[in-house]
């Protein structure tokens, strides 16, 4: 059995970003969900953070990424191949130490949305950072768990159980599967995700180990937020596992053109070398909050808002788009 996975805390040697490439996919929000990107990659690229490897997704994309990082220090920018931009899920898992990276089967989050190159970004990747990987036949995204760094992984049913990923597991089976490939010893399950995610239910848009032994889990912020009871059924469910839930508020409700309600969470932070950069959604009071809350359990690292409107029409945000590499 593997080593647990390293908590996103812990020292990073670099961390992977996906640039938003397709014209055809993002259409009038390609400019704007390349500008928050880019602020992502700059904010991570400060001094004694990250070294930044941002994977372009296709040719003609290519010159303007490199035109906006030439001289940048700490962003490498990566030719590659993907349908779109969302590492977490496409890319492997990274062991302790960077030596070795797990890699899964991809499916398009269950059919839904199947792209050409998707399922060998976890090999560019690998080629790239010259990183050995172990393969598993199973399906797996890498937004559906979350780690502590000594071997409890967080999840959710949701997802991990569906038909639409692995039909016929069961509970038992999954533990068994996510022992041998990522040093799990223990898995708490939480139930439904968030209304409206196209992932069926990632973890990291619910909960988040943000020490070894406190989970971020939201709290409604507003009185329309149409995720208030997910959110408190993850918080009492991290509670009977023994851990203390932080409740951090959330976005609120959030709706599309359509007047639907998206999945925007802060539990989209992404923990970085020195920093945590907290996603936002046009809110100043909601984002203020988050941010104070979070600024609690991570005292050392700068607490950085940053607007991830563009890049949740989507489908997600930071952590969505990014993955790293354990020192």
């Amino acid at each position: 059995m593997p080593t647990p996975i390293p908590a996103e805390w812990s020292p990073h040697r670099a961390m992977w970003v996906g640039w938003p490439s397709h014209a055809d996919l993002w259409e009038d929000n390609l400019e704007p969900a390349q500008g928050e990107a880019e602020a992502l990659v700059r904010a991570l690229a400060g001094p004694g953070r990250e070294q930044v490897k941002l994977l372009v997704g296709n040719d003609e994309a290519l010159p303007d990424a490199q035109a906006r990082f030439a001289g940048v220090d700490g962003v490498t920018v990566v030719p590659g191949r993907f349908g779109d931009i969302w590492l977490r899920d496409t890319g492997p898992i990274f062991g302790a130490g960077s030596t070795r990276a797990a890699a899964f089967r991809f499916n398009g989050w269950g059919g839904k949305y199947e792209m050409e190159f998707d399922d060998t970004v976890a090999d560019q990747i690998g080629k790239a950072s010259g990183t050995p990987l172990d393969r598993h036949d199973f399906i797996l995204e890498g937004g559906a768990v979350d780690h502590d760094g000594a071997g409890t992984l967080l999840t959710t049913r949701q997802c991990v159980l569906n038909p639409n990923r692995n039909p016929g597991w069961t509970q038992d089976a999954a533990e068994a599967a996510l022992t041998q490939a990522l040093g799990a010893t223990r898995v708490v399950w939480l139930g439904e995700g968030l209304l409206n995610d196209h992932t069926d239910g990632h973890v990291d848009n619910l909960a988040r180990f943000v020490t070894p032994d406190t989970v971020a889990v939201p709290i409604a912020f507003g009185r329309k937020d149409p995720n208030a009871d997910a959110y408190d059924a993850a918080a009492a469910a991290i509670a009977d596992a023994g851990f203390t839930p932080l409740r951090i508020p959330s976005p609120g409700l959030i709706l599309d053109e359509d007047e639907r309600p998206v999945p925007a969470s802060h539990m989209n932070f992404l923990i970085a070398n020195g920093a945590v950069i907290v996603p936002t959604y046009g809110d100043p009071l909601a984002a203020r909050l988050a941010c104070e809350a979070l600024a609690t359990v991570f005292p050392d690292r700068e607490i950085i808002p940053l607007p991830s409107i563009a890049i949740l029409s989507g489908g997600g945000s930071f952590h969505c788009i990014s993955q790293q590499e354990p020192a």
